[in-house]
């Protein structure tokens, strides 16, 4: 069986018919009702055989209905499958007299493939619901009232009100209001994030660019507040709705298990086919009649038919992908999902997957018996009037980490390239640079201070000095820092049996040497183009065969490329990343890295499984029936539970957690 139904693949139980849905399952039912009609008749009645004939018949066609339509569209395009191999053995049966054991045979194989899909869909379920996250309609402001509208209707830059506790119908940005939203549909995070109005809506950015702090997904759920936002994706362009068209497309990947499975399977069921001629006439070499020669070659025929193997691997793969997504994560058909369970070896970017992607004030150090509060407040006036990042960085953390408040006493900053600012504040020069604008200055940097700097520096850290009037009154570093999960991730990882982290970054070496001292990276490599990271990979690949690498999908796409796992975080909302990766987590928590390996390695194993359970019963059915052990009865009975054992089987991975 496939994994994904479509009209035109292998056993697809779509069926409408009078009864809906479930048609195939009320036939199936109708026909064991008269299965056991006939053998009521039969063993317990004095009726006429001819009406448990009559009830056998009837099972016939209500067990052999969706089988026959199914292998006749087969035969059409010259295709003979399990279907097929069935209808075979029930004619077979009815030939030779044994009606009772054919119409059980179809009764059993009916009913087992209408739970097959019943259980399948509880898989295909788990994707399909993210489509229906969406709301059908959405409320528009229009000039001084709001409209409700089909969410089809929404135009970009159309400007949404949300009420409390409602679904979000569109992606875009808050221009008015803040709330808690639950993202759990799309990122898997379990606890609501702050979300509020962004502050300059006269120069937007790029959707995946604005802060995600700004932002807002279709089909997550607000808060308390209400919010009014703008529209920057149509229906059909949210990340939701991407999100499903990947995962349903997914389906569609062969795992290499699977490729493998399809290869044995075109020799074996040519095999089987002539091996079942070849009994046909046994009796021509054996001390046997011609029937007992059918029943047996019949018996072989059901017993031989590889449902379970054909099922095996593609109910795992859909329950993993399925299981996946609904953790927030996408992962890109079989083949991402077994080699994520194999790997021993992960690279991964610097900043924004193992740093926070944006510097914080690490070091704020008075010089000189310089009163500190007071240094601090004049750092951030200073800061405050500049629009360097590291200028942003400094004045936000000043003022969250010592309370203090701009007192707008800095006057004339001016940005010295490359160096650093320069400003007056109540009255004296201030300096905020490096040592080369200091020198250049002819300001003294003492031994002591030079040592505290280079320190910092060796470390990984921005560091700035700061002078008043020509004299040294402090130090300031500034240092994209780890995650606050880096460490714990990384350490899961090791315990789970990655044997190799090593960091790729364009940073300075020293910088990513800090880093990985800090988290227990195996190894850091600094200094690297894009162009290096594909290098860096390859050779990795050279090393280790299977390694993954972990980044943000755009600046790291090639390397991600030519990895056997390209994983990126942050995915919601990035059209490259989703496009780029393998697997992508949704949210830009490092910490469902261990989830989604663990997964992967779980699906894995239940494949392993599924495959040493058909496979095996085959072994045993086959010689069982060709040597008179097992009836046409107990081969079905064998065959069709070995199918059903390995569908709930890889159902179990519906429930996985780590």
């Amino acid at each position: 069986m496939k994994e994904k139904h479509t009209k035109n693949d292998r056993h697809n139980h779509s069926h409408g018919g009078i009864f809906g849905e479930k048609t195939e399952l009320y036939f199936a039912i109708i026909g064991g009702i008269f299965f056991f009609t006939g053998i009521i008749i039969e063993f317990s009645t004095n009726l006429p055989e001819k009406w448990a004939l009559y009830s056998y018949i009837a099972t016939y066609f209500f067990g052999g209905y969706f089988t026959l339509t199914e292998a006749i569209e087969k035969i059409r395009k010259g295709e003979f499958e399990i279907d097929f191999l069935m209808l075979v053995a029930a004619v077979g049966a009815a030939y030779i007299g044994s009606w009772e054991e054919g119409a059980l045979l179809l009764f059993l194989f009916s009913i087992g493939h209408a739970l097959e899909k019943y259980a399948m869909n509880k898989a295909k379920k788990s994707i399909e619901a993210l489509g229906e996250l969406s709301p059908k309609t959405a409320l528009i402001k229009k000039e001084s009232e709001v409209i409700e509208i089909p969410v089809e209707e929404l135009k970009l830059n159309d400007i949404i009100v949300v009420r409390p506790n409602t679904k979000i119908a569109a992606d875009g940005v808050i221009i008015k209001g803040s709330s808690s939203i639950n993202q759990a549909s799309i990122t898997g995070e379990s606890i609501p994030i702050d979300k509020t109005a962004i502050a300059d809506l006269s120069n937007l950015p790029k959707f995946r660019e604005i802060d995600k702090t700004n932002i807002v997904f279709t089909g997550t759920i607000n808060g308390d507040n209400a919010l009014e936002i703008k529209v920057l994706k149509l229906s059909e362009d949210s990340t939701i709705a991407r999100l499903v068209k990947m995962v349903s497309e997914v389906e569609t990947k062969k795992s290499p298990t699977q490729l493998a499975t399809k290869k044995f399977e075109k020799w074996f069921v040519p095999a089987v086919i002539i091996l079942v001629i070849t009994l046909c006439f046994a009796y021509l070499v054996l001390n046997e009649t011609s029937t007992e020669s059918i029943y047996r070659a019949i018996s072989v025929l059901i017993a031989a038919s590889p449902c379970a193997l054909a099922i095996s691997t593609p109910s795992a793969v859909l329950s993993g992908i399925a299981r996946a997504a609904k953790g927030g994560v996408l992962i890109k058909g079989g083949r991402a999902l077994e080699d994520l369970g194999s790997l021993t070896t992960i690279a991964f970017d610097k900043t924004g997957t193992l740093t926070e992607g944006k510097p914080k004030l690490t070091n704020a150090i008075a010089l000189n018996a310089y009163n500190k509060e007071a240094f601090l407040e004049l750092v951030l006036d200073v800061e405050s009037l500049s629009n360097h990042p590291l200028a942003k960085a400094i004045s936000k953390d000043i003022k969250s980490q010592y309370k203090i408040e701009v007192k707008n006493k800095a006057l004339d900053i001016k940005a010295i390239q490359g160096k650093g600012i320069s400003a007056t504040y109540k009255g004296a020069n201030i300096l905020i640079g490096n040592a080369t604008l200091m020198i250049e200055k002819k300001i003294t940097i003492n031994d002591h201070v030079a040592t505290q700097m280079n320190n910092l520096l060796n470390d990984g850290h921005t560091a700035m000095l700061v002078a008043s009037n020509n004299e040294l009154i402090g130090l300031l570093s500034v240092m994209d820092t780890p995650r606050e999960t880096a460490k714990s991730t990384l350490l899961r990882l090791k315990e789970m049996g990655i044997e190799k982290m090593i960091m790729l970054t364009g940073d300075h070496q020293n910088v990513g040497d800090s880093i990985a001292k800090q988290i227990g990276l195996t190894e850091a490599k600094g200094g690297l183009m894009p162009e290096d990271k594909v290098t860096a990979i390859q050779e990795l690949k050279e090393k280790y065969t299977k390694v993954a690498m972990v980044g943000d999908g755009v600046n790291d796409a090639p390397a991600m490329a030519n990895s056997t796992v390209g994983i990126a975080m942050g995915a919601a909302g990035s059209d490259v990343a989703l496009e780029t990766a393998d697997v992508a987590l949704m949210s830009d928590k490092i910490e469902n890295l261990p989830f989604v390996i663990g997964l992967s390695r779980k699906s894995k194993s239940i494949i392993k499984q599924n495959l040493w359970i058909s496979l095996g019963i085959v072994a045993i059915l086959i010689p069982s029936t060709l040597i008179g052990w097992a009836s046409i009865g107990v081969a079905v009975a064998i065959h069709e539970g070995s199918t059903l054992i390995v569908v709930i089987n890889a159902l179990r991975l519906l429930r996985y957690k780590e």
